[in-house]
Formats: C-alpha cells, sequence, structure tokens
C-alpha cells in the first residue's frame, strides 16, 4: 500500500544535490527565453482639428478612438469589429460640414455604423462589437447616428438632438443595446429600431435587443419600433413627443412582436404631428401597438395625454397601415392616469386574444377594461 506521507530524504543529501546544481541555475534562467510584453488595445486620441475618420480607419478590433472635448465637423464611419468611439460626453460634439463628400456625409448621417447589404438588403458581412459611446451628435440632415447590419452593436451616454430624421436608426441589427441616452428635438424618431427604413418584409429577430434608460423628449415619436421581435424595451422616460412609444407591424411574416415594454415612464406626449405616409397624425399617445402579436406591456406609468389623433390615448390597441390587427397583447399592471379619450383603448375590432389585466385607470374603450 502506498504511505500516505513519502518518506523524508536525509537532509545531508538534499544539502549536497543543492549544492552540486547551484552554479547551473543562473545558466539555465539566462538561457530561458525572456517573456513577452502583454499587448491590450491602442487608444488613438484625438483633438478638434484632427481627423477622427483617420483614427477609425487605423483602429483595430479592441482599439478605442478618444475625442477630446470640442467640436468635430464632418461625419464618421465606423466599420472595423470591435472598435470604441468615445467622447468626454456633452462637450465632445459632431456637427455638419458642408464640404464633406464622405459616403455617410452624403447619406445625410452624422456616424454611420455600418456591415453590408446587397441590393435586396440581405445582409453580407455584419459588423460586430462596436461601442459609440460619451458624445453628442447633433444637426444633421437626416439621422444621428445610424446602423446597419450590425451584431452586438453598444450606444451608451450619448445625446443626439436636432437631427431631420431618427437619433439613433438601428436597422438590420441584432443584439444591440442602447442605453442611457438622450435623443430631443429630431424629425422622426429619437430613438428607431427596424428590419429596414425603407422596406417592408417579415419582422427582424433581433436576439434580444434592449433599449433601456433613455430620455425621450422633443421628436415625433419617442422610441419607434417597427417590424422587430424579440426585444426589451425598459426603464426609459418618453415625455413632451407627439407619441410616446410605438410598436409597430404590418402584415409580414413574421409578425412584428414577441417583445416586452415595461416599467416605463411615459408621460405628456402632446405635440401635434400632421399626417405622413402611412401614418395619421399623432398627438397625445402613450404606448401604442398597431398590426403586432404576443406583446407585452407591463409595470409603465401612463399619464396625462391628451389629443385629437384616432390614436391618442394613454395605451392604444389600434390596426396597422394596411389593416393588420394586434394579436394576443398582454396589457397587465400598468398604472394609467389623465389621459384622453381614454386611459385604455381598444380600437382594433378584428383583435384577437388581447388580454388587460390588473392595470390601475380610471376610463377605456370599450368600458370596464379597468
Amino acid at each position: 500500500m502506498t504511505p500516505l506521507l513519502a518518506p523524508t530524504r536525509p537532509l545531508v543529501r538534499v544539502a549536497a544535490v543543492l549544492f552540486c546544481c547551484a552554479a547551473s541555475v543562473p545558466a539555465a534562467l539566462a538561457a530561458a527565453p525572456a517573456a513577452a510584453a502583454p499587448t491590450g488595445p491602442t487608444v488613438y486620441r484625438v483633438a478638434p482639428g484632427s481627423s477622427v475618420q483617420a483614427a477609425l480607419d487605423a483602429a483595430a478590433p479592441g482599439d478605442v478612438v478618444e475625442l477630446a472635448a470640442g467640436r468635430y465637423p464632418g461625419s464618421v464611419t465606423l466599420s472595423t469589429d470591435g472598435v470604441t468611439l468615445r467622447g468626454q460626453g456633452a462637450g465632445t460634439v459632431l456637427v455638419p460640414d458642408p464640404a464633406d463628400r464622405g459616403s455617410c456625409a452624403q447619406a445625410g448621417d452624422g456616424i454611420c455604423v455600418t456591415g453590408s447589404a446587397d441590393d435586396r438588403g440581405v445582409p453580407v458581412r455584419t459588423l460586430s462589437g462596436a461601442v459609440v459611446e460619451s458624445l453628442t451628435v447633433a444637426g444633421f440632415p437626416r439621422n444621428g447616428i445610424g446602423a446597419a447590419v450590425t451584431d452586438r452593436l453598444t450606444v451608451r451616454r450619448v445625446a443626439v438632438h436636432d437631427n431631420g430624421r431618427q437619433g439613433i436608426s438601428v436597422e438590420m441589427s441584432t443584439r444591440t443595446a442602447l442605453t442611457d441616452n438622450e435623443a430631443r428635438d429630431n424629425g422622426q424618431a429619437g430613438i428607431f429600431v427596424a428590419n429596414w427604413y425603407d422596406r417592408k418584409g417579415g419582422a427582424l429577430e433581433t436576439r434580444g435587443t434592449v433599449v433601456s434608460e433613455n430620455r425621450l423628449t422633443g421628436n415625433r415619436i419617442g422610441l419607434q419600433l417597427r417590424r422587430v421581435r424579440d426585444l426589451t424595451v425598459e426603464a426609459n422616460l418618453a415625455y413632451g413627443n407627439c407619441g410616446g412609444v410605438f410598436v409597430v407591424g404590418d402584415d409580414g411574416v413574421p409578425r412584428a412582436g414577441a417583445l416586452t415594454v415595461r416599467d416605463n415612464v411615459v408621460r405628456a406626449n402632446n405635440r401635434y404631428c400632421p399626417p405622413i405616409p402611412r401614418l395619421d397624425s399623432v398627438q397625445g399617445t402613450g404606448i401604442l401597438l398597431t398590426g403586432t402579436e404576443d406583446v407585452a406591456v407591463t409595470g409603465n406609468q401612463v399619464s396625462d395625454h391628451s389629443g385629437t389623433s384616432p390614436m391618442s390615448g394613454g395605451i392604444v390597441l389600434y390596426p396597422s397601415a394596411v389593416g393588420a390587427p394586434n394579436a394576443r397583447a398582454a396589457v397587465t399592471g400598468n398604472a394609467l392616469s389623465g389621459n384622453l379619450p381614454a386611459d385604455l383603448a381598444d380600437r382594433d375590432p378584428r383583435g384577437t386574444g388581447n388580454a388587460f389585466a390588473d392595470n390601475a385607470c380610471g376610463s377605456s374603450e370599450p368600458a370596464g377594461r379597468c
């Protein structure tokens, strides 16, 4: 049987072994190759007047392009996996440059974060792991940030304001995180998440996109989700827009939906926005579901909406522009007050399986939903 403890070697013999080998130890260490110095991401520091685009073009996956405080005229394109574009907060501002002839500027966007797709909109190359954080993008003709065909894109602590279309636009992208941003006074949505802006088709499986803790004010729509599935909208503040949160689908397959809108504060979105193609006038709408399926609307605080739009009200179910109904919406556990003409409004006569339960509210269409 093997003993639990090996026999102790005689001390004299151990000492002799150490003495005879001592001379060879330094030689062995000297012969060993030196350990390579660890390498980390490169940080490209850019000051106002220097080229942001040159730094982004030089960056490799994992690198950081860090902008000092100041104004940076011109648009930029981020097209390398895993690169971070970082500012110093509100003091780092990207604005248009009328002389900019780059592709992003010609598209009308401030920051373009792009993979590639073919002429039919089918992704060819997906950009992965890009980060845009801690800066301001203002005054561009189309989108402040325009992202398309990305995976694991993160946009956080960014201010986007006074852009012609969307503050932040994310199209044909998966596993996106949009967190702690401020979007105000943009021409259409503060934040827009869709399959494509200018194409129909079935809803995109976003594979867990999260839109959280953003502040959305002064836009046509605070947050618009169009033809997307499998995402979470939580803990956002939408106020002072024409409409707060819109979840929009149509007759495409798969249908828009299978998503959750929870724990948001949606208040006094009472600006008037006139009709545009495929959308009636918007005024006084808190949360709208139109042409969706399997949407959970829960734990939200929705208050003080009033307007003359057919979509006015606190939480509203409404048929889509092509008449597609809502199916199996679950509107539960919300707190609603001061919304006119109703806190809860089911104006979707062809809707099926929609449920209203445990909501604190004062009025509903039809009666009895509170």
